[in-house]
């Protein structure tokens, strides 16, 4: 991806470890004009509040100048907490002299008036729609076990691959140990 003159990121998020950025990488390969000199690959959920160190490694490198563009495929790949939050995250990068180029939003680079309204209302629609998501898997969770169906993990299933010791399970854990040694 290295054709232009101007210094570039790419950012590419999933929600999950299952899904592949492969198809957003392709993408954004297609903004020749610029100099790709680092990729921020993440396999995170942006709701969770999980790529926040990412985020700051690409603030940091923003601020020491690495590149002056982050090229993204949407602008819910950086947040999707709402219109505060994703005004937020542009005006950081913004201050450190970096704009946003985004693949699904070509009006990112209309004015910053503009854009500032453009992107509270993209954020608050990224908000909505996880939201919106999150309802839905709740209401056909709810559905399934009305109907008599299982929900969840059935007793004596078997892992389909080894779980992580990180997250809940590494949290829980560690509360654990802190009781026990009380």
């Amino acid at each position: 991806m290295a054709n232009g003159t101007t210094p570039a990121a790419v950012w590419a998020r999933v929600s999950t470890e299952g899904q592949d950025p492969t198809n957003q990488l392709l993408a954004l390969a297609a903004h020749r004009e610029y100099d790709v000199v680092t990729t921020y690959e993440l396999h995170a959920s942006a709701w969770k509040g999980h790529h926040h160190d990412v985020l700051k490694q690409a603030l940091d490198d923003a601020h020491r100048g690495r590149f002056k563009v982050l090229i993204v495929f949407a602008l819910d790949r950086l947040s999707r907490e709402g219109a505060e939050a994703t005004l937020r995250v542009v005006r950081q990068f913004r201050e450190r002299g970096v704009a946003i180029i985004s693949h699904e939003e070509p009006w990112l680079t209309a004015s910053p008036e503009i854009q500032d309204v453009l992107l509270a209302f993209a954020g608050w629609m990224a908000q909505q729609s996880s939201k919106r998501k999150s309802e839905n898997i709740k209401a056909g969770l709810a559905k399934r076990k009305a109907q008599g169906l299982p929900v969840g993990r059935q007793p004596g299933a078997k892992d389909r691959k080894p779980r992580k010791r990180s997250g809940y399970m590494a949290r829980w854990e560690r509360q654990r140990a802190g009781r026990e040694d009380a």
